[in-house]
């Protein structure tokens, strides 16, 4: 098995980073919260924005649409 490792400080590989954005993480801070790539050195953090590219981010969209981007347990349930 290959790992690719985008984080050294704390060992996360790509596959993880993109484990974190199929879960909805569409920023570096989002992925620091996540599992701290980024959090350290900081080296990681240009790799991260790579990864995350320009894609489509649901919150994103529903914050630029004027809508919250986070809900509370009520809203959600």
């Amino acid at each position: 098995m290959n790992r690719v490792y985008v984080c050294s400080c704390f060992g996360i590989t790509e596959t993880q980073v993109r484990e974190h954005v199929d879960s909805g993480a569409c920023t570096p801070r989002q992925i620091a919260s996540a599992c701290k790539a980024g959090t350290d050195c900081g080296n990681c953090v240009r790799r991260i924005q790579a990864l995350l590219g320009r894609g489509s981010c649901p919150r994103r969209d529903m914050v630029e649409q004027g809508e919250p981007a986070v809900f509370t347990a009520v809203e959600a349930a």
